[in-house]
């Protein structure tokens, strides 16, 4: 059974920085899509970034392109996100998620896991 678990969410000043962390367990995640969404009250969860676990490729959704950068540590099973310069219209609810099939796309119906999520909130 695949688990994801994000941390690292919280209260932050615009033009902060935050971390956020999913620890992944359940199977080897080598070749595979993971990614991070978010939702904010009243809207879609949307595509923020993913990364190919195998070989590293990124890709961002250009509203934070340049500001976030998602990672991985293969040893440690886990994903992260630095979000730098963080804005108000950040805040949202992030939320990890595992692409098994590994289509390395920002559709969020071709993730197959997904953890509980982390809030992140950005006061202007």
């Amino acid at each position: 059974q695949v688990q994801l678990v994000e941390s690292g969410g919280g209260l932050v000043q615009a033009g902060g920085s935050l971390r956020l962390s999913c620890a992944a367990s359940g199977r080897t995640f080598s070749g595979y899509t993971m990614g991070w969404f978010r939702q904010a009250p009243g809207k879609e969860r949307e595509f923020v970034a993913h990364i190919s676990w195998s070989v590293g490729s990124t890709y961002y959704a250009d509203s934070v392109k340049g500001r976030f950068t998602i990672s991985r540590d293969g040893a440690a099973n886990t994903v992260y996100l630095q979000m730098n310069s963080l804005k108000p219209e950040d805040t949202a609810v992030y939320y990890c998620a595992a692409d098994l099939k590994n289509w390395g796309t920002p559709e969020r119906r071709k993730y197959d896991y997904w953890g509980q999520g982390t809030q992140v909130t950005v006061s202007s």
